[in-house]
């Protein structure tokens, strides 16, 4: 049998040719992890080898977000719309958190990484929930990389139970009409407390967002690439940050 998982933090020699401003480094990158299918496809092999190769990647992009200085790392594993997948490969998907934390949670919580979920429960199986749990609760008090993932995630119904929440302050005499603010609805998101994404990186070579933190990305940088998800390595996340570096942040003002 292969082995997928090797020992974490062996650390690695940065491309000499990439030199990155250390006071600049994005202090919270999403990413949309797209390409497991199709890398799988070009291999002739099952999609749920892409799946499951996948998971090295997001080991590789967890240490790679760790060595650069990165606090918080969002990684986009399940959608709301992703049950419409056939059940096979559903129920395989949903095997990964468990399989995955069962076997690495350990040295995250040696290398001080909080792991946390964003995303709704119902629907979920339970050894889903309880592997999420777990590493949420065994990490809670843990103080270096956010580890976030967004699991049965979906941005528009994020918001509309946003409104929900804001609109029952209103109902209840909580809250007035007149002081409802963006910053209303962003406390109850799901990612309350977490600063917005300066970087949300799409692998897969799709130009799209997905119904992925669509209130919160509103001034990211966006970086797209061709490579497929199995094959997305530290270079390439340097090389998005490279990119960032680049890019004159202006929120609508000027420079």
């Amino acid at each position: 049998m292969i082995k997928l998982f090797q020992p974490w933090w062996k650390k690695k020699q940065r491309p000499a040719s990439v030199v990155l401003a250390p006071d600049n480094i994005p202090k919270h990158v999403a990413i949309i992890m797209d390409g497991n299918g199709r890398w799988a496809r070009r291999l002739g092999l099952p999609r749920i080898v892409g799946h499951r190769t996948g998971m090295k990647a997001v080991k590789r992009a967890t240490i790679a977000a760790d060595e650069l200085g990165i606090s918080v790392l969002t990684l986009y594993a399940f959608s709301t719309e992703n049950w419409k997948r056939p059940k096979d490969e559903v129920d395989f998907l949903m095997s990964l958190p468990q399989e995955f934390l069962a076997i690495e949670l350990e040295e995250l919580i040696e290398k001080n990484v909080q792991v946390r979920m964003m995303g709704y429960t119902d629907m979920l199986p339970p050894h889903t929930i309880a592997a999420m749990e777990e590493a949420t609760e065994r990490t809670k008090h843990n103080t270096g990389l956010i580890l976030n993932f967004a699991l049965n995630y979906g941005s528009r119904r994020e918001i509309a139970e946003s409104v929900k929440a804001v609109a029952r302050l209103v109902q209840n005499g909580e809250l007035s009409v007149e002081d409802i603010t963006p910053d209303s609805i962003d406390s109850h998101l799901l990612s309350a407390g977490l600063p917005e994404p300066d970087l949300l990186i799409r692998t897969g070579g799709e130009l799209r967002l997905s119904n992925f933190m669509l209130w919160q990305t509103a001034y990211s940088e966006l970086w797209f690439t061709d490579v497929y998800w199995p094959e997305f390595k530290q270079e390439h996340l340097i090389e998005a940050v490279a990119e960032y570096q680049r890019r004159t942040r202006r929120y609508g003002g000027l420079s």
